[in-house]
This record gives C-alpha cells, sequence and structure tokens, in this order.
C-alpha cells in the first residue's frame, strides 16, 4: 500500500499524469469517431447489397453505434478525470 501511496504522489507532483489524462480522452474520442465510421460504412455498403434488408441493417447500425459511443464516452471520463483529480 505504501509503494500506491507513493506513486500516486509521484505522479500527482509531476503533472504526467494530467497530460497522460488528456492523450488517453483524445485518443478514447478519436478512435470512437474511426469505429462509428467503418460502422456506417459497412451498413451502407449493406444496403446498397441488400436493400430489401435495409431496416434490419439500420437497426442494427445504430445499436452498434450506440455501444461503441458508450465505451468511449467511459474513456473520455475516465481521462478527462485523470486530468482533474
Amino acid at each position: 500500500m505504501a509503494l500506491l501511496t507513493i506513486l500516486l504522489q509521484a505522479a500527482a507532483t509531476s503533472g504526467l499524469a494530467k497530460a497522460g489524462g488528456a492523450v488517453g480522452a483524445g485518443i478514447a474520442a478519436i478512435s470512437a469517431g474511426i469505429g462509428v465510421g467503418n460502422i456506417g460504412k459497412s451498413a451502407l455498403e449493406s444496403i446498397a447489397r441488400q436493400p430489401e434488408a435495409a431496416n434490419d441493417i439500420r437497426a442494427n447500425m445504430i445499436l452498434a453505434a450506440a455501444l461503441v459511443e458508450g465505451v468511449a464516452l467511459f474513456g473520455v471520463i475516465a481521462g478527462l478525470l485523470a486530468v482533474v483529480l
């Protein structure tokens, strides 16, 4: 437990944790944008190949995009907490 306390004090005084939190939040936001873009691209290609399945594909696309955004939100919040705390 003492080692953890020492590491937390060292990280708090150096400012390195704040920079790491900011970089982590940025990476989470960028990767979420890439993920949602890939989901949209794949859904559009699928709808172009099978237009009769458009409603099912669209529903699955929205669900997958919501899950990706939820995970990204957790990453951004964790990064911002590292900056603030």
